[in-house]
């Protein structure tokens, strides 16, 4: 699972930032660190004046790495798929 959340609006987004577990590991309230790292946060307000193909990279931008940590988190190699 991966969650994406776009902070929307002017408001105090400090618990998104802090779910976004991009400068360190989350943790449960009895100390056991998170698997990886899941959550991916963007604040809209500052890809208001942007393209939007911005804003989707920014939004997208964890994602590959994500699914990189899934598959090495469960030692599931990758597949070698030819194209048909």
């Amino acid at each position: 699972m991966s969650i994406i959340i776009v902070g929307v609006g002017n408001a105090d987004f400090a618990a998104m930032e802090f779910l976004d577990g991009d400068s360190r590991m989350l943790r449960s309230h009895t100390g056991e660190e998170a698997a990886r790292d899941i959550v991916q946060f963007v604040p809209f307000r500052e890809f208001r004046n942007a393209a939007k193909e911005t804003l989707a990279k920014a939004v997208l931008a964890e994602l590959p790495q994500q699914v990189v940590q899934y598959f090495k988190h469960k030692n599931l190699p990758p597949t070698n798929s030819e194209p048909a």
